[in-house]
């Protein structure tokens, strides 16, 4: 996949230079500046100073003049001129004007987002391979196109260097590397309550642009949303199966699959995350902790804009003050999922509210799969300081919640471990990889501003010591370890590495063969 095709080759992709990540993310390695140049921004367009270099270089040796002649005549000199063609130097706007009209052309072709021909676009695309880490690292010269260089030798060193840096990239896509890029992430947003205060106010910069006036966001709103950016949702069947959607710069399309959450809530989403990489700037992720924070920051957005800030806030804050906060309530408010609204609540908790909480997805077999806390709840975790995957005590509501007969409203316990007491809200539901339970909580003088802060639920978790819950009773051993054999199922994540391919693991095949089949007839 080249760095300028019409497609993203990643998940909920789409490509912008828009606006930057409030979690700066690191340069996508195909797309990497010169050194000296940077994106400069005419009349609040972002410009990126290497391509406006080769667009100056191209209508200048169409018109037959030398540097030096063009520099004449709009008052710069050649030596400056070249400075600009290199992407080492931004012109003034007033330059770019009097270029424009020197050579002919309009400001607005100056500044298209393309290079102006496929050489142009094979020696950008050396230029910033040979200046990413993978090339850097071998300690080799660079090689700079010249005129003599014929077109065949240098689509092979593109072709060469692209892959160079695809093997690099797949090399550090290890499980390993993709567990302490998790935690880092994890302690990260915990040292910032959880909360993305940029991506706040974009959410609610979209909203406002398109009329919002509260209530549940419609599919609707979602739809103008994206008419903004120039954009159409398009439903269908036959996605890429490596995909979540898939967003076709070229024909303005972002293809979701077809209604199959009651409501819509996971589409909504779904759209949501697809507009949120071209609104914040994504690239290429350039490794798996880029990828992770993009994922992170695109369901921030989904959420955001779905139970904005304001809205959700002044409702937190009224439920508060009445002591009858509620995580089914504040789904309900918004029309969310359970796990949407209570993730949301961990956003704004510790900013807003004053509150200190915890968040823990868990499956059937009492595994976490996802977790945030700022409380001080043991949560469990390896020797690497890693949280998912790792299996939560069976005294914890997450689990217990699962032993009770009736699931229809959620579960409120006590627990005391060694690091103090604390109040889960939980609620169980079931998946494609079956069951699973959402837990909300605080600490126990906080609880007091919650709905079922009364329960006689109570537990007591000694966990990490293993005599807890991990070891069986020892009249259990003493009748069953002689007699008793089981055949351990296999998971299979444990041998498979992490998606080769195009980083991180979309299949390119599939994934051109389905935007051919759905592009509009020309």
């Amino acid at each position: 996949m080249t760095p300028h095709s019409g497609v993203v080759p990643y998940p909920d992709a789409v490509l912008t230079t828009a606006r930057k990540s409030p979690i700066r993310p690191r340069p996508e390695p195909n797309r990497r500046m010169p050194e000296g140049s940077a994106e400069v921004s005419y009349t609040g367009r972002m410009v990126d100073a290497a391509i406006l270099g080769h667009r100056i270089r191209h209508y200048r040796s169409a018109a037959e003049l030398t540097l030096d002649a063009l520099g004449e005549r709009i008052g710069l000199a050649g030596s400056q001129l070249s400075l600009i063609e290199n992407g080492h130097r931004e012109p003034k706007l007033s330059h770019l004007q009097a270029i424009a009209e020197v050579l002919g052309v309009t400001t607005a072709q100056l500044l298209e987002p393309e290079p102006p021909s496929e050489r142009s676009r094979m020696e950008l695309d050396l230029q910033r391979l040979q200046e990413g880490a993978s090339y850097r690292r071998l300690g080799l010269p660079v090689v700079r196109p010249t005129r003599s260089m014929n077109d065949d030798l240098l689509a092979a060193l593109v072709g060469m260097h692209r892959e160079l840096d695809r093997r690099a990239r797949e090399a550090i896509a290890t499980p390993e590397q993709a567990r302490r890029d998790a935690t880092a992430l994890r302690h990260r947003m915990r040292e910032q309550a959880n909360a993305l205060p940029e991506i706040e106010d974009l959410a609610e910069e979209q909203l406002r642009a398109v009329g919002y006036e509260g209530g549940s966001l419609t599919h609707r709103t979602v739809s103008e949303m994206a008419a903004r950016l120039g954009f159409e949702l398009v439903y269908v069947t036959d996605l890429p199966h490596s995909t979540r959607s898939v967003t076709d710069l070229e024909n303005g399309r972002i293809y979701l699959p077809p209604a199959s959450i009651p409501g819509g809530h996971g589409l909504r989403s779904m759209a949501l995350q697809a507009l949120a990489h071209r609104l914040l700037g994504h690239h290429e992720p350039q490794d798996y902790s880029e990828f992770l924070q993009q994922r992170l920051e695109i369901n921030y957005f989904a959420a955001a804009t779905l139970m904005p800030r304001s809205r959700a806030v002044d409702y937190l804050r009224k439920a508060k003050k009445e002591r009858n906060l509620a995580v089914e309530d504040f789904r309900d408010a918004f029309g969310v999922t359970h796990e949407t609204a209570a993730m949301r609540f961990t956003n704004l908790a510790t900013t807003h509210l004053d509150l200190r909480v915890h968040f823990l997805r868990v499956g059937e077999d009492g595994a976490l799969s996802r977790v945030y806390e700022n409380d001080g709840i043991p949560i469990p975790v390896d020797a690497s300081g890693h949280a998912e995957g790792q299996l939560v005590c069976r005294k914890f509501a997450a689990r217990s919640a699962f032993e009770r007969t009736s699931r229809t409203t959620e579960f409120y316990q006590y627990t005391d471990t060694p690091n103090g007491t604390f109040w889960c809200s939980t609620q169980t539901g079931a998946g494609a990889e079956g069951e699973f339970s959402i837990s909300f909580g605080v600490r126990f003088d906080d609880a007091k501003y919650f709905r079922g802060s009364q329960t006689a639920f109570r537990e007591v978790s000694r966990c990490p010591d293993d005599r807890c819950c991990a070891r069986p009773d020892d009249g259990l051993v003493d009748r069953w370890r002689r007699k008793s054999w089981a055949s351990a199922r296999m998971h299979q994540h444990t041998l498979a590495p992490l998606p080769s391919g195009t980083y991180p693991g979309v299949d390119d095949a599939e994934l051109y063969a389905f935007l051919e089949r759905h592009a509009p007839a020309i």
